[in-house]
């Protein structure tokens, strides 16, 4: 199909999956639950940390997440005593257990702290197209404390050429002001146009079938690639048609 025809076939995917049905079967439903701004922010960011796998076992185990913080995701994060952090040993998300769990508390306790909150980290550092250096400079802020080594792995880095899926997809959550009510639009610095589509092997399987990406790895350079395209469809909401691939890739089996 020539280029108008497949933004009409993307965005008719788009209105089929940019709904509130989406909610349910996503982990985008964890930030829902919350409304204060903090809230939202360290859910979103827990939740979308441990997206990988089954999503029903990462739904399970980010509702899991928040009842280990009592509900009170900001709460914990800047009040949390020792005691509490040894209550998360027993967390275990695939590799992601109840050690690097109480490294992520820290890491957010000392970006709310002394950086001023996620937005602000995030905004600081945005490019015009492209927030892969904030989330570079995010990840060197969250570890400037003490840490396991074995925990920076939990959070990629584009400069070293991953597609960094799982901040991308936080971030579109974040920013991308959605009328459909999906995506929670809670950040006003950082423009929807400059959002990633979070690349995985749905996605990226759909977009070459498409003709929408050459690259065979699902990593940076294929990332830079597909972002293109998808800014050509629409530059100002690219990541929109994420949900157009990822439903083509998930749910029908394109």
């Amino acid at each position: 199909m020539n280029q108008k025809e497949l933004k009409e076939f993307l965005d008719e995917k788009v209105i089929q999956y940019n709904n509130l049905d989406f909610i349910e079967s996503d982990p985008v439903q964890i930030p829902h639950l919350f409304t204060q701004k903090e809230d939202i922010e360290i859910a979103g960011f827990l939740s979308a940390s441990i997206a990988w796998g089954n999503r029903k076992m990462i739904i399970k185990n980010s509702h899991k997440m928040m009842e280990l913080m009592g509900n009170t995701p900001y709460d914990f994060v800047m009040s949390h005593s020792e005691e509490n952090l040894a209550g998360l040993e027993t967390f275990v998300h695939r590799t992601f257990n109840g050690q690097d769990f109480a490294g992520f508390i820290k890491g957010l306790q000392h970006i709310y702290k002394n950086h001023k909150g996620l937005e602000a980290v995030f905004a600081k550092h945005q490019q015009q197209e492209s927030l892969q250096k904030s989330i570079h400079e995010f990840k060197k802020i969250f570890f400037e404390i003490n840490h396991l080594p074995r925990t920076k792995k939990h959070i990629s880095d584009p400069m070293n050429g991953s597609a960094a899926k799982r901040i991308n997809m936080m971030l579109r959550w974040f920013c991308r002001q959605d009328t459909k009510g999906v995506d929670l639009g809670i950040w006003q610095t950082i423009s929807p146009s400059a959002l990633s589509c979070p690349l995985d092997v749905h996605s990226g399987n759909v977009a070459r079938k498409l003709g929408l990406l050459s690259r065979k790895q699902n990593d940076g350079k294929a990332l830079a690639e597909l972002d293109s395209k998808l800014r050509e469809l629409d530059p100002t909401d690219p990541v929109k048609y994420d949900f157009a691939l990822f439903g083509l890739g998930v749910f029908e089996g394109f």
